[in-house]
């Protein structure tokens, strides 16, 4: 089965910001989302949940915390990737003294 869906390229953004979002989902995927997050030392991107979503991080420079749940924890930074599952309430906080910079893809998991 063909998709309307074509091939492109995103230059990712260096200018120090908080987000630049890179996939935006439908029409231009077919469902996937993708963000790159910027976190000065001390920043947290914030308690939220993935819903009926996966997420997937990868992580491009600096150090931090993973919270899952409000009850556990890991460390993450350059070098490293996360995976979190649907309906789990999450938050990256930036640990580091320098910035936390990461990106993260979503997408619907199956049913």
């Amino acid at each position: 089965m063909a998709s309307s869906q074509k091939a492109f390229v995103i230059e990712l953004d260096n200018s120090n910001t908080g987000f630049q979002r890179l996939l935006p989902g439908e029409p231009r995927t077919c469902g996937m989302k993708s963000g790159r997050v910027y976190l000065e030392p001390g920043k947290e991107c914030g308690l939220h949940s993935t819903k009926e979503n996966e997420e997937f991080l990868v992580f491009l420079t600096g150090n931090g915390e993973l919270l899952i749940e409000e009850n556990e924890k890991f460390e993450v930074g350059v070098g490293k990737i996360s995976y979190i599952p649907p309906q789990t309430e999450h938050n990256v906080k930036n640990t580091g003294s320098e910035p936390l910079i990461y990106i993260y893809c979503v997408a619907r998991a199956k049913e």
